[in-house]
């Protein structure tokens, strides 16, 4: 909705099949991750949703970033943000660091809620100078 108001609804295309693993929504044909976080650790922001560990060791194999991020961090009662995440810092970072230090697989023998980028990650990609930020109190 957010979107609609600020950029029109000309200019945001939410008809993303249920099947696409990523992409939320399409941006002036530019194709946006939203993830949203409450609290103030960075910790377990999904790439994908899923319980099946086959899945996610397949996804994990075969993740490369592939579209921008949009990530909400509500955090009561102290600083949150909004930051858009370009593909290009995700790949930089991706390609710096390595599969196995980007992607966070679950514990096996435990109920996986899903694959997640490691903290570490999402605190250098939200960190890096091209990222947008807006500190929210």
């Amino acid at each position: 909705s957010l979107l609609i108001y600020k950029f029109g609804q000309e200019n945001v295309n939410q008809n993303i099949p249920i099947t696409e693993s990523e992409i939320d929504v399409i941006l002036f044909n530019k194709p946006i991750s939203i993830k949203t976080i409450t609290g103030r650790n960075l910790g377990g922001v999904k790439l994908i949703w899923t319980v099946d560990a086959t899945k996610a060791v397949q996804f994990s194999n075969k993740y490369l970033p592939s579209c921008d991020i949009i990530l909400v961090q509500i955090n009561w009662g102290n600083h949150g943000g909004l930051y858009h995440i370009p593909l290009d810092v995700q790949k930089d970072l991706f390609r710096e660091i390595g599969r196995q230090e980007y992607i966070k697989l679950p514990k096996l023998g435990t109920n996986p809620r899903g694959v997640e980028i490691t903290k570490e990650a999402l605190l250098s990609l939200i960190n890096d100078f091209r990222t947008n930020k807006i500190i929210i109190e």
